[in-house]
């Protein structure tokens, strides 16, 4: 017996497609957003002390307290902003799951939800299970800058979400001051939500700030804001991650929370409390990946790609052109099977396959393996 399909046109992410032709062939994954280098072994260290401790039942249902506590205090000493541990502040199972649940608690059948492509696939998704009708508006290269007077005019009665992400994923651009003006003066007097993906607020270069809902009151009542804490440790495959959002927005997330995960496993929750209290583990991020950001670049500028812009993420995205009016995601497999080398093609990102001829690498990776693989495309 087969049901009927919700997700009828959905198949396999790009991530997993090339994530396996990578290790079928044998390619050096720079396409799925991972490291391959170890997180601190003394966050190892500590949550085996927490195992050993045993804490190895059930978290409560939102979360570890003093973890919520030690958020709260980390928020407010980054964006001026007060978010209430026990009502305001949930641990999640990664950031995805933040995101869907978020969703779930605020899309009705037929509201509106207002979303930017490229976009992380997870959207778009959520929003048509629960009923909702995405509301797309594409972005274009080289820097992917939001047009507001098209979300203008993208607004109605129905409009009930707006999706940021930022640091974008997979563009790498970064919301400014101008942006959030802009945002305010259109949900102003709007039953408007705003969902903000911000996995990646530590990854931000340049000296630039980071614009996160927090930052702002009048966004602030109005947003959930998804973190991970998988970008922060360099430890992926835990998912773990937390939302923020008004206590009566919690009170929703809440309630779908507790049906799809429940809690979060307990002995990372408690370790992880302690390590974030080292503000200088999350703070000397945003250098270190520049510097790998930088090295990256000099190293592609040497190839025949053309180098897009990086204001934060871990993810360069470049554009090409002399391959025979390649397909995107066609170059991208004939470069993992002929050069192994694994992207991602950014038309994967846009609903309706856009190809700007522009693939992303992720290069949260250690040096010598952004190395080799800066010397396998230099034959491209």
């Amino acid at each position: 017996m087969i049901p009927v399909s919700k997700l009828p046109q959905t198949g396999t992410t790009i991530f997993t497609v090339m994530s396996a032709l990578a290790s079928e062939v044998g390619a050096i994954n720079l396409s799925q957003g991972f490291p391959d280098y170890n997180c601190d072994p003394e966050l190892i260290n500590m949550v085996t002390r927490a195992m050993q401790g045993g804490f190895n039942q059930y978290a409560p249902m939102a979360g570890w307290l003093p973890l919520r506590e030690a958020i709260a205090q980390k928020t407010e000493k980054l964006y001026c902003a007060t978010y209430n541990p026990d009502t305001e502040i949930t641990i999640t199972a990664g950031g995805t799951q933040a995101i869907f649940t978020a969703i779930c608690a605020s899309i009705h059948p037929n509201d509106e939800v207002i979303v930017f492509e490229p976009a992380y696939d997870c959207y778009a998704p959520a929003i048509k299970l629960m009923g909702g009708t995405v509301k797309s508006l594409e972005l274009e290269p080289p820097n992917y800058r939001i047009a507001w007077d098209m979300v203008k005019r993208l607004i109605s009665n129905r409009t009930r979400m707006i999706i940021l992400n930022s640091p974008h994923n997979p563009t790498a651009t970064v919301l400014t001051k101008e942006d959030i003006d802009e945002l305010s003066t259109i949900v102003k007097n709007r039953d408007i939500l705003i969902l903000s993906d911000e996995v990646y607020e530590h990854l931000i270069y340049d000296g630039a700030t980071h614009e996160s809902m927090a930052r702002y009151p009048e966004l602030q009542q109005r947003s959930f804001i998804v973190a991970s804490f998988g970008k922060l440790l360099h430890a992926t495959g835990w998912k773990m991650g937390y939302c923020l959002a008004p206590a009566g927005m919690m009170n929703e997330f809440r309630k779908i929370h507790q049906y799809n995960v429940f809690s979060v496993n307990t002995p990372m929750q408690v370790a992880v409390t302690d390590y974030i209290k080292n503000e200088n583990h999350y703070l000397g991020l945003a250098s270190f990946f520049q510097q790998k950001r930088d090295a990256f670049r000099a190293g592609l500028a040497q190839t025949k790609f053309t180098l897009l812009p990086c204001s934060g993420s871990y993810f360069q995205l470049v554009k090409y052109q002399g391959f025979d009016n390649m397909k995107d995601t066609d170059l991208a497999i004939k470069i993992t099977k002929e050069y192994g080398v694994a992207s991602i093609p950014v038309s994967a990102f846009y609903s309706k396959g856009a190809d700007h001829h522009v693939l992303r690498f992720c290069f949260a990776k250690k040096q010598e393996t952004l190395d080799k693989a800066v010397e396998r495309l230099m034959k491209l």
